[in-house]
């Protein structure tokens, strides 16, 4: 009887080694009987009215690099405020470069702490849209994103370790206001400062409207007790029927008219242009022309003697 409750025993002890193994979840897993897609749209609400502060209107002007998005457990971290910044988040926020992110997130996918990784093009700029479309696995249900600010020393704003699962049950939709993070690598107080590296390597900390607590620095706004939003994120989850949310085409502005082209007799003409913000899904409304011409007047050619 005695080695029938040692054998017992140890099985239990043996069942608990094997379950505090198994892994670290975070209170992460997801129980959802199958993957779920989700439209991702990134906003600029970076504004010279909102932003008054050293916006930077040239060389260059305010803008959003593109986007890097990944997919995960708990196991993984793509940045985590409070914690120094990986070779790879130092790099893509100072100059934007995404190899390192790119090779950590593989190799973390070799390790099955990875789903996917995704990533939008670019806004230029400060306001503006861009989308991609996520699909998400029960195993991997965090999502984490990272977009630099430019120009900047070493500023970004980004998203960690969100869970679009409870329990069971995929979540319908998610809005997040984002504000400018620091990495930590560079010292820079302005918008364009020179590079200036920060030595030793200091955690990653949110930018507010107090902190940095310099008056160089570019979104000190001592008078407000918060910083507004400088982006956003929405997530929407796309249900499996047809009954997909509409996603219509927006565009941006148009640029002013070129130069005249062409001959002076027949008066020449000049072209204008727009760029896709935001491009249709689910049967949304397609996109308008994105280039405009013009005939031009011809009072203001010179004629050859």
């Amino acid at each position: 009887d005695n080695t029938v409750t040692l054998m017992n025993q140890l099985l239990v002890v043996l069942l608990k080694l094997t379950l505090s193994f198994a892994g670290p979840t975070n209170g992460t897993e997801c129980t959802a009987r199958g993957p779920a897609s989700y439209i991702l749209v990134f906003t600029g609400h970076w504004s010279p009215q909102t932003f008054p502060k050293q916006y930077p209107l040239f060389r260059p002007p305010a803008q959003w690099s593109k986007l890097i998005a990944i997919t995960h457990n708990g196991q993984h971290r793509l940045f985590q405020e409070g914690a120094l910044a990986s070779i790879g988040v130092q790099n893509f926020a100072e100059v934007g470069v995404t190899v390192e992110l790119v090779k950590g997130a593989k190799d973390a996918r070799k390790r099955r702490e990875v789903g996917a990784m995704y990533r939008t093009a670019g806004i230029p700029t400060g306001i503006g849209h861009s989308s991609t479309e996520l699909l998400l696995q029960p195993r991997s249900p965090l999502l984490s994103l990272m977009v630099k600010v430019i120009p900047s020393p070493d500023w970004f704003v980004g998203v960690d370790s969100l869970n679009l699962c409870e329990g069971g049950q995929w979540k319908q939709e998610m809005t997040l206001d984002l504000q400018p993070l620091d990495s930590g690598t560079d010292s820079g107080f302005t918008f364009s400062s020179p590079n200036y590296p920060t030595v030793p390597q200091e955690n990653i900390t949110r930018i507010t409207s107090q902190m940095p607590n310099h008056p160089a620095n570019s979104f000190f706004y001592p008078r407000l007790t918060e910083l507004p939003p400088i982006a956003s994120i929405r997530l929407t989850r796309q249900s499996r029927s047809s009954a997909q949310t509409p996603l219509d085409c927006e565009v941006s502005m148009w640029s002013s008219w070129g130069l005249c082209l062409g001959p002076c007799s027949r008066g020449g003409v000049r072209h204008r242009t727009r760029y896709i913000l935001l491009r249709p899904a689910n049967a949304g409304t397609p996109c308008p022309e994105l280039e405009e011409q013009t005939e031009c007047t011809p009072h203001n050619c010179l004629k050859r003697q």
